[in-house]
């Protein structure tokens, strides 16, 4: 059957697979992408990994990644049944009071973080974000209870799954970097009936949000000729600068700049433009905080593209993109890979 983009987001986004903690996610993944490839398998560090086969000895490797880690929080303590926490990843500290969350225990227990009504603030504090390291999580149990089923290092996220907003978008949690995953899924799909002359590697990665470790570790162990390392970018909204924002409906954003092998960064360009496949263009001046800065150093170097799908509202559980985006940055990486190996630069 076809691929039911809605559906797929949601049931990855509905995951609950912070960073270090991926297996539910990597889980979703695996049954969705077996379809798909000729062989799958995970690696030691919880990347899913698949290759459709072109059945050309010595054909080059194409690896396309998407991590599937999402940015969460780590128990540290309990203080009168209340949950202490550290972040996991780059979490807004503006985003947690009164959020629900679900704490990975077993089984997971709904939970809420604190917040201090408006009566009981003083002027000064309303205006401030309170640090998280202020901030508990209330599970509604006593002290002894709550030592009892929750153990101190247990993570905790963003309760939630994702849902349509108007015709076009979908608005979620996890969207960064699941949509993505969703995109590499529907590339295959596009790739189905096509005949290659390329393996083409996808990749379902870990611990994006916290280093990039897992990108690097399958990358080595893939030893691709050329990697596309696929991520989420800044969405525009009206109070958001224009210079460092993209414009949902307006196609994926291509990366350029020194994280990005210029032969590559031409191809997809070109094309978007053979195909009038709509793109925009993202300078990227140093490190891309993709993971296509660890894929790019993999072994004696990878050849490598960073495509980003425009995103409003990243590392909140109210990420929202559109789908025609993912379709257009599908089609694209299809594109690309098309004809890749007989096209390959000298």
């Amino acid at each position: 059957m076809p691929l039911d983009i809605r559906t797929v987001l949601e049931e990855l986004c509905g995951c609950t697979a912070p960073s270090g903690f991926e297996a539910p996610a990597a889980a979703v993944a695996a049954r969705l992408l077996e379809p798909l490839a000729d062989q799958m398998w995970t690696d030691r560090l919880g990347s899913l990994i698949g290759v459709r086969r072109c059945g050309r000895p010595g054909a080059k490797k194409l690896l396309l990644d998407a991590h599937l880690d999402e940015i969460g929080l780590l128990v540290t303590g309990i203080e009168e049944g209340f949950l202490r926490f550290r972040t996991i990843g780059g979490v807004d500290p503006r985003m947690l009071p009164g959020r629900e969350v679900w704490v990975l225990a077993t089984p997971p227990l709904p939970g809420v973080i604190t917040c201090q009504p408006p009566h009981l603030q003083d002027g000064e504090a309303e205006d401030k974000a309170i640090p998280s390291s202020e901030l508990l999580i209330d599970v509604g149990l006593s002290q002894a209870r709550a030592e009892a089923v929750i153990p101190v290092g247990t993570p905790a996220v963003y309760r939630g799954g994702c849902f349509p907003l108007g015709e076009k978008l979908m608005c979620g949690k996890a969207m960064d970097d699941r949509s993505c995953f969703a995109v590499l899924l529907r590339t295959l799909e596009l790739l189905s009936h096509k005949a290659l002359d390329v393996d083409v590697y996808v990749m379902g990665s870990t611990r994006e949000e916290i280093s990039g470790v897992g990108a690097a570790v399958g990358t080595w162990a893939v030893q691709p000729d050329c990697c596309v390392a696929v991520d989420v970018t800044h969405g525009r909204t009206p109070d958001g600068p224009e210079d460092r924002t993209f414009v949902l409906g307006g196609g994926p954003a291509v990366g350029i700049g020194p994280n990005m092998t210029r032969w590559m960064t031409r191809r997809v360009l070109e094309k978007a433009k053979e195909r009038n496949i709509p793109f925009q263009q993202e300078v990227m001046s140093g490190h891309t905080g993709t993971n296509g800065w660890g894929m790019q150093v993999s072994r004696e170097g990878v050849a490598t593209l960073v495509l980003s799908l425009p995103l409003k509202y990243m590392h909140t559980p109210i990420e929202t993109l559109s789908l025609e985006d993912l379709e257009q940055t599908a089609r694209l990486l299809a594109a690309f890979t098309e004809d890749l190996g007989k096209e390959w630069p000298l």
